[in-house]
């Protein structure tokens, strides 16, 4: 009889190779189907709840924080005499192996503060800012987004009025800076007082539109002018920037000593008046965005400070804009802010769109440039709703004995599927630091 051992070698070398195969395919397998199962499950909540919105039921949503997955690999051998002819004397492999998969889930709704946190808190002009650098269309973003936009009416006759302050008194105004509490340390000039009036009445004269279809007037001017901030955009001249401002102190040289002057040089620039012994410190700070046809850093002070007035107060969910004349877009020269609005209120809006606030086509203004494409759809969103299930309609859900899908119809197949795209990772930066329960994503054990 021919020796066994380098069969059984070889046999045992043919189960270590199948194992170590079967692990990296089971993982990837196991990442592919999760991750799909997990986007898929996300999406189809966000169609429910439009068609929760729409007949005015309560939004509600549910979470994945923790997939385990536990997989045990089974893989045995053997070898058995060969039964006939010559050959019984060899050994003829058997093989044979399992694989047997565990998965847990962690499936918890969204309640409580979360809820607060996630679907009700209006979303952070960074989070507007972010998507606009990720090339989305500025038209999409505001209408999906904001609930309402408020222009400050004689836009010209202001700047007009700021540009005949002198550079003494914006030395004032931003080397000092506004103080409250004590007012009799403040010791404002004519022009100053005159710009305090100014901003008070364009306030009080500020005219709010709403992004709502159930006001006509209102809804219409919102399109409007959010059509204005495309057409800018196609010409890549619309910029999306956080204003710089530059605000200074001057304290007594005598009350600074050698350690706290280095200090003060870590975080200011420091600037030693012999005249009067004192030190001057100023300091660059990064202010709210601000929308504009034109690149801020080119501005001078008065128009600085008429930013300054403009995004003043600073609301963290408001988007300032300036349109100027002499740039692209000039031709209707506005003013104003963005209000944005929660998650919640985007389900909502889009979900009302579906009967008794429908959306309606809105022309641009006369004054705005071409728009690209003349791409103006009259949905932010537009949703099929249907008794059957349409044909190629990709993500569908069944609701209320309706199907509910994106319309992939042209011409707006595009819009509407980077507005459920948009939709999907505004719901995602909505994430908040849950906790894990100190389950790892994926374990796998052989």
């Amino acid at each position: 009889m021919k020796p066994i051992t380098p069969v059984l070698f070889l046999f045992s070398v043919s189960l270590l190779l199948l194992t170590g195969c079967l692990s990296p395919i089971t993982l990837n397998r196991a990442v592919l189907v999760y991750d799909e199962a997990v986007t898929k499950a996300e999406s189809e909540q966000l169609l429910i709840n439009i068609a929760r919105a729409q007949h005015h039921e309560p939004i509600h949503f549910t979470r994945v924080p923790n997939i385990a997955a536990t997989f045990d690999f089974r893989v045995n051998a053997g070898g058995t005499p060969a039964l006939t002819g010559d050959s019984g004397g060899l050994l003829m492999p058997l093989f044979g192996g399992s694989v047997a998969e565990n998965p847990t889930f962690t499936i918890i709704p969204i309640e409580g503060e979360e809820f607060t946190k996630r679907l009700l808190t209006p979303f952070h002009q960074n989070k507007l800012t972010l998507l606009l650098r990720q090339h989305f269309d500025v038209d999409l973003l505001l209408r999906m987004m904001a609930q309402e936009v408020r222009l400050h009416p004689d836009r010209l006759h202001n700047l007009e009025m700021y540009q005949e302050l002198n550079d003494q008194d914006h030395y004032f105004y931003f080397k000092h800076g506004r103080q409250h509490g004590n007012s009799r340390s403040i010791h404002l000039t004519e022009a100053q007082e005159h710009r305090l009036r100014l901003r008070r009445h364009r306030h009080q004269k500020q005219i709010v539109y709403r992004n709502s279809p159930k006001t006509q007037t209102s809804y219409e001017m919102f399109r409007k002018v959010v059509l204005h901030l495309s057409a800018i955009q196609d010409q890549q001249q619309l910029y999306a920037e956080p204003l710089t401002f530059e605000r200074s102190w001057t304290i007594p040289a005598n009350s600074v000593s050698a350690e706290g002057f280095q200090a003060l040089e870590k975080e200011f620039t420091v600037l030693y008046n012999p005249h009067d012994n004192t030190y001057t410190l100023s300091k660059q700070l990064l202010g709210p965005v601000l929308i504009t046809n034109y690149d801020p850093d080119i501005l001078c002070c008065e128009e600085r400070a008429e930013l300054y007035d403009l995004t003043s107060p600073w609301i963290g969910n408001d988007v300032a804009f300036d349109i100027r004349p002499g740039f692209p877009g000039g031709d209707w020269p506005i003013q104003g802010s963005f209000r944005l609005r929660g998650f919640h209120a985007i389900l909502n809006f889009l979900g009302h769109s579906l009967n008794e606030e429908s959306e309606y086509p809105v022309d641009k203004d006369s004054r705005t440039p071409p728009i690209e494409r003349d791409e103006n759809p009259p949905m932010t969103m537009d949703l099929i709703v249907s008794d059957t299930l349409p044909d190629e309609s990709g993500l569908s859900v069944k609701s209320h004995g309706k199907y509910y899908a994106i319309n992939t119809a042209e011409p707006y197949a595009h819009w509407n599927q980077n507005a459920f795209q948009l939709l999907y990772i505004l719901f995602r930066m909505t994430i908040t630091d849950a906790p894990l329960f100190g389950a790892p994503s994926i374990t796998i054990a052989k």
